[in-house]
């Protein structure tokens, strides 16, 4: 049975067609586009689930919200490719990662984001914000240093996670070439096969 993913654009939910696209599994794409003026999904997406948010996908008569518990899901569904490594220290950093990405970068990033919509008012919380994501990236470029992945040697669904927030960094809070282990590693991800299909699955993505 083919998976229905219901994907907002410029959205977490372009994760989950990347991760559908590593794990060769059959999908099709709803697609919602944001409110031009509040950037708000569509209510439509309502109407799939009570919440409103992306991702949603539908699969053998479930409705599944939240993109780790999709993650999960996906991963589990797919044989277990790309889950917890072997390795007891490798899976635990898979357990933490995909967890942290939305956990603990996510805040701050939907922080600065709603800080510069504020314009002038914004601007006592900015330092502040900006100072904590430092933190986040300058950790994170040292974890990179010393593994090609966010779990280990290899490739995991952890990565695909880490990456809408990886992304976001780039583009509005200072990730540049001082911190030279995630750009290479956004480098390589943006790279891979599947992931320019998943672009090509879901249309503009601002973040690639």
């Amino acid at each position: 049975m083919t998976i229905i993913v219901h994907h907002l654009e410029n959205s977490r939910s372009q994760r989950i067609l990347w991760l559908l696209e590593e794990l060769e599994l059959p999908y099709s794409v709803t697609r919602y586009e944001r409110d031009p003026k509040t950037m708000l999904a569509p209510p439509a997406l309502k109407r799939v689930h009570p919440l409103g948010k992306a991702p949603v996908i539908e699969d053998e008569g479930r409705v599944i919200a939240e993109t780790g518990a999709i993650v999960e899901y996906l991963v589990e569904k797919g044989g277990g490719r790309l889950g917890a490594p072997g390795n007891r220290d490798a899976a635990l950093r898979y357990r933490h990662f995909l967890h942290y990405a939305e956990g603990s970068m996510m805040p701050p990033l939907l922080a600065l984001l709603v800080i510069g919509r504020l314009g002038l008012l914004g601007l006592p919380a900015r330092k502040p914000v900006q100072r904590m994501l430092d933190g986040h990236l300058d950790w994170l470029d040292g974890e990179l240093a010393t593994r090609d992945w966010f779990a280990g040697s290899d490739f995991t669904a952890a990565d695909v996670m880490m990456s809408f927030p990886i992304e976001a960094s780039r583009q509005r809070a200072g990730l540049d070439g001082s911190r030279p282990h995630l750009i290479d590693w956004l480098e390589r991800i943006h790279a891979r096969r599947a992931y320019a299909r998943a672009l090509a699955a879901g249309g503009p993505y601002a973040y690639a």
